[in-house]
């Protein structure tokens, strides 16, 4: 068994598309990076990558190579499962938090379970997605920006 954990930050901004776990969520601003910004998949991807000891996203998928400009995050998350899988291991369980104060994302976390567990070639049961906010503190709660945190335990296939 192996345990990594992941954790990811992006500043909100207009005129973007606010994806969380690979889900369109109904809001007027959307997540700024390099890639399409998805905070919960770049935290999962960055635990993933942790527990098999092979570094982070930024080093795997550089923010100053275009080729992955606008890239999804949901075929990146696909690429390191596969790099999992190679490596002898699948997903036990993951565990993940959204830390922001606006949306509330709630109504949005079933289809967020599915859709990791399908990136994940897994079921729904073995993905946990919570929400919180900061009490108004800090960037969070100043909705500055959208923090998430992955843990997962992965075991050898």
């Amino acid at each position: 068994m192996r345990i990594g954990s992941g954790f990811d930050v992006h500043r909100l901004v207009s005129e973007r598309a606010l994806l969380i776990g690979g889900v369109k969520i109904d809001f007027e601003k959307g997540l700024l990076g390099h890639s399409d910004a998805d905070v919960l998949l770049h935290a999962l991807m960055d635990a993933i990558l942790g527990a098999l000891c092979l570094g982070d996203i930024g080093q795997l998928f550089p923010d100053n190579d275009e080729a992955y400009r606008g890239a999804d995050s949901g075929a990146l998350t696909e690429t390191v499962v596969g790099i999992m899988e190679k490596k002898g291991y699948c997903l036990e369980n993951a565990d993940m938090t959204v830390i922001a104060e606006r949306p509330k994302l709630a109504p949005y976390i079933p289809a967020i379970r599915k859709n990791i567990a399908a990136l994940l070639n897994t079921d729904p049961e073995r993905i946990s997605v919570k929400a919180t906010t900061t009490e108004k503190l800090g960037f969070t709660g100043r909705e500055e920006g959208i923090a998430a945190l992955a843990t997962v335990l992965l075991k050898e296939i």
